[in-house]
């Protein structure tokens, strides 16, 4: 990226975060603060009672450390449990706290979410503590959270609440944040899908092993590969806004030859994506100086193995995710695009993705471009970055599509007869 983090003053990189919240319906107009410590011990926040939609960067409020605040507004009433979180964990830089919908429907239930489920969710936002109810503003709710902080819990349910959100800096603690509502999402759906399967401890540890091939220096890029890396860096962003990934999670590919791909990089904010920042994979090996996704080894098995596969992505749709984490088959019989664009929805156990590739590449075919993987996402491909970018889109809203059909009608749906299927095959000559 072009700019990092530690140069953005804080009354940007606070209201740049804030608009993020807002624009994806995790917060309301009046609703949330966010906080950023100073290294001189000063505490930016976000004003009381202004329009959280419309923030300008001189409406963020310093308050010193003596208590004294700056600018033509009050600090948020919910200051004093930022400071009290502050105080408690000395590690933390940076605070979210919001009323996303998901982790509010959790709160009211006096529930926090199992970031078990996916094992992404566990390793960014560990477990999640819960605080009793005070007054909102009140010193005793700055305890109550302060004391959940300091058991270790970067991530705490407020009862009757909300969520308070720790991080070493703001966007890590948004990153948690973010994860963490995606997470309670997906296990809501999966919640109308039927029994929720979470992660062992030993299995929500597993990992891609490390890769062992030595960067090379890339020769000048070709036309072709201009244009893949803008298409991915679009398409990226594109699968951000829809919601199909979020900003820690998905992985997205395009060959160029028969052993050399781009792929975007690991753990690089997915919404703020460059052209430089995509990596480029020769038999096997990055380019110096970046970081390949770990899905980088996967994504080389299939296209080495399936030369008409031209791009692949791995995304976290929470619908088709909450699939993942039940044993709900998803079927594609649903209406006539789901089924052209899907064909049969295959499933993967959960650990082959770490593997070396080849067992995915075996279920891998341009005949079933779309795995479910149990507890972590799907992988789709194609025969272009649009291509799969279509399958993934098409997947999502089936799934949703289904999801809902199954709260509205019961736990059951109506899904197109055999001879309807086979009707569809043979009209667009599909073997």
């Amino acid at each position: 990226m072009s700019q990092t983090r530690e140069l953005i003053h804080p009354r940007d990189e606070i209201m740049r975060t804030m608009e993020r919240i807002y624009r994806y319906r995790m917060t309301t107009t009046s609703g949330g603060n966010i906080s950023i410590l100073d290294d001189d011990g000063a505490i930016w926040i976000t004003p009381a009672r202004l329009d959280k939609g419309n923030l300008r960067r001189d409406d963020i409020v310093r308050v010193g450390p003596d208590g004294d605040h700056e600018g033509p507004h009050r600090p948020s009433s919910e200051f004093p449990f930022h400071r009290a979180i502050y105080q408690a964990r000395p590690d933390l830089r940076g605070i979210v706290h919001a009323h996303p919908v998901a982790l509010v429907a959790f709160s009211i239930c006096r529930r926090v979410p199992d970031t078990q489920v996916l094992h992404q969710a566990r390793k960014i936002c560990g477990t999640v503590g819960f605080a009793p109810y005070a007054l909102p503003g009140s010193a005793a709710l700055g305890q109550n959270i302060a004391e959940t902080f300091a058991t270790g819990t970067d991530c705490v349910i407020l009862e009757n609440h909300g969520v308070v959100i720790g991080g070493a800096g703001l966007q890590q603690a948004f990153e948690r944040f973010e994860t963490l509502e995606f997470a309670a999402k997906t296990l809501i759906k999966a919640s109308i899908l039927g029994e929720v399967r979470t992660l062992s401890e030993s299995d929500a540890k597993l990992g891609p092993p490390p890769a062992t091939l030595p960067p090379f220096d890339p020769d000048p890029a070709t036309s072709l590969e201009k244009d893949l890396r803008r298409q991915l860096c679009e398409f990226v962003r594109r699968a951000y806004q829809q919601r199909l990934m979020i900003s820690t999670q998905g992985a997205f590919s395009a060959r160029l030859d028969a052993d050399t791909f781009l792929i975007t990089p690991h753990r690089v904010d997915r919404s703020r994506l460059e052209i430089d920042d995509i990596v480029l994979v020769r038999d096997g090996a990055p380019e110096a100086g970046k970081d390949p996704s770990n899905s980088a080894r996967n994504h080389r098995a299939i296209y080495r193995q399936h030369p008409t596969i031209q791009s692949i992505v791995n995304a976290y749709p929470v619908n088709a995710t909450a699939f993942g984490v039940t044993d709900t088959p998803l079927d594609s019989r649903t209406i006539p695009e789901s089924y052209l664009f899907l064909k049969d929805v295959n499933r993967v156990r959960y650990g082959v993705q770490f593997g070396d590739g080849a067992d995915l590449a075996r279920l891998a075919s341009p005949g079933n471009p779309i795995l479910i993987l149990d507890n972590d996402g799907v992988q789709v491909w194609g025969t272009s970055v649009l291509d799969a970018f279509d399958r993934l889109e098409v997947l999502e809203t089936t799934a949703e599509a289904m999801i809902g059909g199954l709260g509205l009608n019961k736990g059951s749906i109506h899904t197109m007869s055999e001879e309807a299927i086979a009707a569809l095959r043979e009209a667009f000559n599909i073997e």
